[in-house]
């Protein structure tokens, strides 16, 4: 739904800049953070897409899960909405998006990882300290975030 819709705004507005609500996870587990490495330019990215029309918040964060990695997360905690002008982000077509993210932090899930490579080339673990250079550029401030927070001891850093 969210292709056929997206579909009908840039055939109205070519590829310039729009507002994209979407829905993401951060995946942790013992300071590791599962990410997915996108096959439409090759960078590693959080689980997550952008919401259909008719959805919760949510809502896109399950079927995004489920859709690209076959999981269902567990007790998905809200991290922080992130929006503005670091989240501006153009896609290999030149297609422009601001994302206006509402990112989760997950540490249980269910199910068994199993991706295709429509969108998701690989599936990898990283320690929250070693955290690879090709990450996609709207990913990289909640992923700072996270990092913060698990060095200081799970204390909130969201204001």
């Amino acid at each position: 739904m969210i292709d056929e819709y997206v579909k009908n705004i840039r055939n109205k507005i070519g590829q310039e800049p729009m507002y994209m609500p979407t829905s993401g996870a951060i995946i942790c587990k013992d300071r590791k953070v599962l990410l997915q490495k996108r096959a439409d330019d090759g960078n590693w990215a959080m689980h997550g897409g952008g919401m259909n029309p008719d959805e919760e918040v949510l809502e896109t964060l399950y079927r995004e899960l489920k859709e690209e990695i076959n999981i269902e997360p567990i007790n998905p905690q809200l991290f922080g909405i992130y929006a503005g002008k670091k989240m501006l982000h153009e896609y290999p077509n030149g297609d422009k998006v601001y994302i206006i993210n509402h990112v989760f932090f997950c540490e249980e899930y269910k199910g068994e990882i199993v991706f295709n490579d429509r969108e998701v080339k690989e599936v990898k673990w990283f320690d929250i300290d070693k955290l690879p250079e090709n990450i996609i550029d709207v990913d990289i401030p909640p992923l700072k975030d996270i990092e913060l927070y698990l060095n200081n001891n799970k204390q909130p850093i969201i204001k």
